[in-house]
């Protein structure tokens, strides 16, 4: 065909038409507007901007108010308007020279960002059922992200399973401790079925024959292995569950006694994961702070003795075992189990954990060293890949910048290879027996990976509902520089137990706590904030981050730690929630009246501490029962 009788001169002009039509229905530079997943009525709103030229002037417009800023020279603009003035929806329109985008964005009341851990933890406590409570939890919080209506509870109930449960497993983090997690189970197994635990087992029975003697025995244990909290929940509580059972202590006694000395004696060790997290985030404030010159680890070293929490909750374990007392749910579960009745108790009355099943294989010799040389090798592997995946000049440098994942992961591998090894090199088991014994402790910590995953999925929720910044906009504009540590102790507990994260709560509060602490030591009227009258304040407010955090995750049935305890004790995780429960708000109260109060008013933390300590050995004392002593007839 030819082509100029084709483009005849009428058609060509109409072609060149067309072609310019649809060039300038093209925009030059498409505008990103980059917002969250929901706002907060009266809090503060960030609202970012891309894809624009660079350095242009900018105007957003809120509803009926209007902003201007200029991009940088990406192309890119960020923006914090003051406040929310209402809820509803919010319409944002952003101009840059003669291109436009628009957005909308729901806005709620700051209660609501609370609703879905408060509903979950009561609902936990109330039927006795973690997993349906958190369900309904990330339900209600997931429907709340789209709109309280039928079709926006429909779009949660979906995102609860396909955005929240899958990108909770799809986190490298997570599927490090899951598999961590599983390692140790399936490493314990093995050295239960080669006879190796039952050696020990019989070893310390008959060195602790009384119940005291056992509880001693698995806090001097928590003691030990200082580095890593999972690290020490799950070790303690895998390795000292067949002594606490020989001795009839119950799995809810156990479950207190590993998580009560896992995070405090993590938070008050000099060299662990938690302190080096602690000092890269207290370094990252101090960054945007010259004025204060001390170096971030001295904080962290000088904010140790005012960690009341910590300190006491371990000091009151100890007292716990050595009396031999205890109180309220407590007491009854360690009656039950003296009496025989159960080591654990469910909903049912029964035990809701098939791992009593594990025996050791018949005619298994009895060689401590199958058990002791997996655990040894584990802890030490954990510190080499801590060191080995850490850089810096120093030690704390080397722990803080450590991957503690990978280091479990290599960690777990190698007890369960080390444990294979001897288990089939002795001819004590075959290679079939290995991977079913393996299997056998792996799958015994099934149902508290469930637990952990949804508890992972609460965090995103409240993430997203941005129910830490509500939080902090409670602490208010002003407060007395005596009352920071408490203020911040008491707002960092009720982070970690609505959020079940201590690392999220030390990751938000930090940055802020620490300028806001120095600002309100600087306005307070001290001369010389950085001297020894003005210093206690900062040294406490950054203690009591690390505390409540504790305390929070201590009474929060969704923590990742309290989960973990009660999967590596064997104990109904509910149980272990409502029996350690009275323990911990009596620590952390002793600590608010004794420790915060006191040391930000500048009463020395050694007299604090002191004090706790006796307040707490004289209400046990007072209130505590042995469990053992016979009970007074009706």
């Amino acid at each position: 065909m030819n082509r100029s009788r084709f483009l005849q001169p009428g058609m060509r002009i109409n072609f060149v038409l067309v072609v310019i039509c649809l060039l300038a229905t093209v925009p030059a530079k498409a505008i990103d507007i980059v917002l969250p997943s929901v706002g907060l009525q009266n809090l503060p709103l960030e609202i970012g901007v891309s894809g624009v030229v660079s350095d242009q002037a900018l105007s957003i417009q809120v509803n009926d108010r209007r902003y201007g800023t200029r991009a940088d020279a990406k192309g890119q603009a960020t923006l914090e308007i003051p406040a929310l003035p209402a809820t509803g929806m919010v319409q944002i329109v952003v101009t840059a020279g003669e291109h436009s985008a628009s957005a909308q964005l729901r806005a709620l009341p700051g209660w609501v960002s609370l609703l879905p851990p408060f509903v979950a933890i009561a609902l936990a406590l109330l039927i006795r059922n973690v997993v349906v409570a958190l369900l309904v939890g990330l339900w209600l919080g997931a429907t709340a992200l789209h709109a309280f209506s039928p079709l926006g509870a429909l779009r949660g109930l979906m995102d609860t399973f396909e955005r929240f449960i899958l990108d909770a497993l799809n986190n490298e983090g997570h599927l490090a401790i899951i598999l961590f997690t599983m390692m140790i189970g399936g490493m314990v197994g093995i050295i239960t079925r080669n006879g190796g635990m039952s050696s020990i087992v019989n070893a310390i029975a008959r060195r602790t024959r009384t119940a005291v003697g056992g509880q001693l025995a698995v806090w001097l244990m928590g003691l030990m292995i200082f580095f890593d909290d999972y690290a020490n929940t799950l070790v303690v509580g895998n390795t000292a569950r067949p002594i606490t059972d020989r001795l009839k202590i119950s799995r809810e006694k156990l479950a207190y006694l590993v998580d009560s000395t896992a995070a405090p004696v993590v938070c008050l060790a000099l060299f662990t994961t938690w302190i080096g997290y602690e000092v890269s985030l207290i370094d990252a404030a101090l960054a945007s702070m010259p004025e204060l010159t001390m170096p971030a680890y001295t904080i962290v070293l000088n904010s140790i003795p005012y960690s009341f929490y910590p300190i006491l909750a371990v000091s009151f374990v100890l007292m716990v075992a050595a009396t031999g007392r205890d109180m309220g749910p407590m007491l009854a579960a360690e009656r039950r189990a003296r009496m025989g009745q159960g080591l654990s108790e469910s909903p049912g009355g029964q035990s809701v954990h098939d791992g009593d099943a594990m025996r050791a294989k018949t005619g298994a010799p009895q060689r401590a060293v199958n058990a002791l040389l997996p655990i040894v090798i584990l802890v030490v592997s954990l510190c080499l890949g801590l060191i080995a995946t850490g850089s810096g000049d120093t030690f704390t440098a080397v722990i803080g910048s450590a991957d503690p994942y990978k280091a479990m992961m290599w960690a777990s591998f190698a007890g369960v290879l080390v444990a294979a090894v001897l288990s089939v090199g002795q001819r004590i088991l075959s290679l079939d027996e290995v991977v079913d014994a393996w299997y056998g402790g792996a799958r015994a910590t099934l149902f508290g990976m469930i637990i952990l995953i949804l508890a992972w999925a609460m965090s995103a929720v409240t993430d997203d509902l941005n129910a830490r910044g509500y939080l902090i906009s409670l602490l208010g504009d002003t407060v007395p520089v005596a009352l920071v540590p408490t203020v911040v102790f008491v707002l960092a507990s009720i982070t970690a137990f609505a959020t079940g994260s201590s690392f999220g709560t030390m990751g938000i509060l930090i940055p802020l706590v620490v300028p806001l602490a120095w600002a309100i030591m600087s306005a307070g009227g001290l001369d010389n904030p950085e001297g020894p009258e003005g210093m206690h304040v900062l040294f406490s407010a950054v203690a009591c981050i690390l505390a409540g955090a504790v305390w929070g995750d201590h009474c929060s049935p969704i923590s990742d730690t309290t989960v973990l305890s009660s999967i590596a004790s064997g104990c109904d995780h509910i149980q272990h929630v409502r029996t350690q429960l009275p323990y911990a708000f009596l620590v952390g109260f002793v600590a608010i009246a004794a420790g915060t109060i006191p040391a930000g008013l500048g009463l020395s933390p050694w007299l604090s501490i002191a004090a706790g300590t006796a307040v707490l050995f004289v209400v046990l004392r007072l209130v505590g029962r042995s469990a053992d002593a016979p009970q007074p007839t009706p």
